[in-house]
């Protein structure tokens, strides 16, 4: 792999415009080599050195940033590189490079190419040198938060802190890893050592480590607030684990600072040698040696406090066990396994070849055209529909996944995963074609039940099938175990939870993403409420749902059902206007709640005691509504296209997919599956060959890949928001505030 592109799939990508050009430099020297050519046809181009071969792993020590370069040539400088203060507080300086051999003729275009690189050299020496003094001051935080932590753990009187009382007590500074002073660094005389008790610290601060709940959320309303120091054990336990996850937010933080220094020496060398190479000079000795000197080479900050980092965590939060703490603070990169691609591969092909023998069962005991049939579409069809739609969305997930991956966009980052435990495409259509499988299997069952005259005397088991399978699906889903992604799993279960009891938890976007989701399952939904009156009112010893086709109460939460989801979102949006005064969800809620009235209204119309051209009229014009502002919402703001002034026309200025038109393409199959919902406003209830339920479900599962196509763009979206402000870690909310009058 050459370089540019191993340079660029080891960029942070939240900090890809803060790293080094490395290929605007490439085409600097392409001119210059392309200018070489033109004026001497009949030089051959230079050829490279053994010490400058291009096949060097991203890992290998580069000669120039170690000052142990063996081959000197006995060459005049062509370049002079001086630092120039610019500001008299900065101790950042500002490099220029004057090249010294201008009057040869090409020397105008090396004279462009040092002046691109010293701009490039200075813009990334400037974020460096910004992101380490954040990460300072974030360290002095952490610092105070460990001194209150270890005198909260004093007064709670915890035997097993492992320090002795006296010692403890006759200095405040406990945790020394992460002091700020540097005896290298030009900074401010150190502050006596106090002699005082370091329990005097609690004086000085607030806590507040109310677990987000509806309870907190209740008590904020009504002004409540538990922020005295009056804590327990069990209290002490969290504040604890918020600054464990503090403490591996910051170790990541600066693990991906130290890579950003890394890879931007390496492309600089890598960009020197290229021009020694193609010019046949020997500038890259000094402009190395100036990289070296500088901040960006010479700066040990974050390396220091890495290893201070590290063994702070292992010696308060994992009781001196440095293997299980190196574990949390470095997880392992998740390894491909061969067994996964291949579950994946037999499950999915034993699915087709299922689907296959159902459809020839079908067709040659003609199911369909029977009494039986019309009995099997009303009854078992929207039992066994409801996991079609979940695989369906699963396929559509797995395929989202794969696409992030291969442009980039960081769905572990937003989504929030745990740090290895994120799913890949290939796990996701494993589960997918697993439980497609099973459902396959369960559906020929009841085929062979209904058929087979030695099984005929069984009926009401066959029609336990699929209860069984939801069953199944239930306590797979919960199953406390480490098995089956219980990771993810239980992160699943956290988001459904929270979008139950909006808005009493806080929005973040997996939860919001997640109603998002749902507002795309509604036929789904509707299954569950199908299973609940078919088996609980007991239609299904007969496999009749006389019952439930009939009742009023069913007619009635199936507008309840329907309206669940996007009643979700809209109390979602009202807690975000709450929380975050932002009006762009004032005009969110009012588009979910214009959903909700034409839903409503369809709702009324499909039933006969409610049908009439009124409600008809009613139902089209609010779905016309509801659908355009839907579709304005989906476009402009969460996808943020159509930007008429944008680089990319009707698009907007950043995109990750290079072929343009995918976003047109998304732009029109967004507008037309929208339309799809409106299908029974206009009366179209009825198509030849297909049954109604059969339509319904089609519908369905066009909304459900209008929402997978929706998924890629809005996380495309958020990915280049973060890009833009270089967001590339979570910020951890710290359980101690001080008083401002606390030093």
């Amino acid at each position: 792999m050459k370089f540019g592109k191993e340079f660029a799939s080891q960029m942070v990508q939240e900090w890809q415009e803060a790293y080094m050009d490395y290929n605007s430099l490439k085409n600097v020297l392409k001119d210059i080599l392309r200018f070489r050519r033109r004026s001497s046809p009949s030089q051959p181009a230079p050829t490279a050195r053994s010490g400058l071969k291009r096949r060097v792993s991203l890992y290998r020590a580069f000669s120039g940033l170690t000052g142990n370069r063996q081959d000197e040539v006995g060459e005049d400088e062509v370049i002079l590189v001086t630092a120039v203060q610019r500001d008299e507080g900065s101790s950042t300086s500002h490099y220029q490079t004057k090249f010294l051999m201008s009057s040869e003729v090409g020397g105008e275009y090396e004279a462009v190419f040092f002046r691109r690189l010293d701009d490039e050299f200075n813009r990334v020496i400037k974020f460096y040198k910004d992101k380490v003094d954040e990460i300072m001051k974030e360290a002095n935080n952490l610092n105070k938060q460990m001194d209150a932590l270890i005198a909260l753990r004093i007064r709670i009187d915890i035997p097993s802190i492992g320090y002795s009382r006296p010692a403890v007590m006759s200095r405040m500074d406990v945790i020394q890893e992460v002091e700020m002073k540097e005896e290298s660094l030009p900074m401010p005389k150190p502050k006596p050592i106090r002699t005082a008790s370091p329990i005097e610290v609690l004086d000085h601060v607030k806590i507040n480590v109310e677990a987000e709940s509806p309870v907190s959320t209740l008590k904020k309303i009504f002004k409540r607030s538990n922020s005295g120091l009056n804590m327990n054990k069990e209290e002490l336990s969290k504040v604890e684990h918020i600054l464990k996850q503090a403490f591996i937010e910051f170790h990541q933080q600066l693990r991906l600072l130290k890579s950003y220094s890394f890879l931007n020496q390496l492309a600089f060398s890598k960009i020197m040698k290229k021009y020694d190479k193609i010019t046949s000079r020997n500038a890259s000795k000094a402009y190395l040696q100036t990289i070296d000197d500088s901040f960006l080479g010479n700066s040990d900050e974050v390396s220091r406090l890495i290893e201070r980092v590290e063994a702070t965590y292992i010696k308060h939060f994992s009781n001196g066990n440095r293997r299980k703490g190196m574990k949390t603070l470095r997880p392992q990169a998740k390894r491909e396994k061969h067994r996964i691609t291949f579950f994946m591969g037999l499950f999915f092909g034993c699915s087709i070849a299922l689907l296959l023998a159902i459809v020839v069962l079908m067709r040659i005991n003609s199911i369909l055209n029977t009494a039986g049939g019309t009995k099997y579409m009303d009854s078992i069809f929207p039992l066994y529909s409801f996991f079609g739609f979940i695989v369906l969305h699963m396929l559509m997930y797995g395929g989202n996944i794969y696409y992030w991956r291969r442009y980039r966009v960081n769905y572990s980052f937003i989504f929030g995963f745990k740090p290895g435990t994120e799913l890949g495409y290939r796990e996701v259509l494993l589960l997918a074609s697993g439980l497609s499988l099973i459902t396959l299997i369960a559906v020929i069952s009841n085929f062979e039940m209904e058929i087979d005259p030695m099984t005929k005397s069984f009926p009401t088991l066959t029609e336990l099938v699929p209860l069984g399978l939801l069953t199944g699906l239930i306590l797979v889903a919960f199953c406390p175990f480490n098995i089956l992604y219980r990771s993810n799993r239980f992160f699943f279960i956290k988001c459904a939870f929270h979008c139950l009891l909006a808005p009493l938890y806080k929005v973040t976007l997996p939860d919001f993403f997640l109603g998002d989701q749902l507002t795309s399952q509604v036929q789904a939904l509707r299954c569950l409420q199908f299973y609940v009156c078919y088996y609980g009112w007991g239609d299904f010893r007969k496999r009749d749902s006389v019952i439930c086709s009939k009742s009023g109460i069913f007619d009635v939460f199936t507008i309840v059902v329907a309206v669940i989801p996007y009643w979700i979102r809209f109390l979602q949006c009202v807690r975000r206007l709450v929380e975050e005064k932002d009006k762009a969800h004032i005009l969110n809620g009012i588009k979910y709640f214009s959903t909700i009235i034409a839903i409503t209204f369809r709702a009324l119309n499909e039933q006969k005691n409610w049908a009439s051209p009124i409600w008809k009229l009613m139902a089209l014009i609010s779905s016309i509504i509801a659908t355009l502002l839907a579709t304005y919402w989906d476009i402009v703001v969460d996808w943020g296209l159509l930007r008429s002034k944008s680089k990319n026309r009707w698009l907007r200025d950043k995109l990750v997919i290079p072929q343009k038109r995918v976003y047109f393409i998304a732009i029109v199959a967004n507008m037309i599956l929208r339309v799809a919902w409106m299908q029974s406003v206009l009366g179209i209830n009825k198509v030849p060959f297909f049954h109604r339920r059969a339509l319904i479900a089609i519908v369905a599962c066009l909304e459900i890949i209008r929402r997978g196509i929706w998924n890629f763009f809005r996380l495309e979206n958020e990915h280049l928001n973060n890009v833009g402000k270089y967001r590339a870690f979570k910020s951890v909310p710290l359980p101690f505030n001080y008083h401002q009058s606390h030093p």
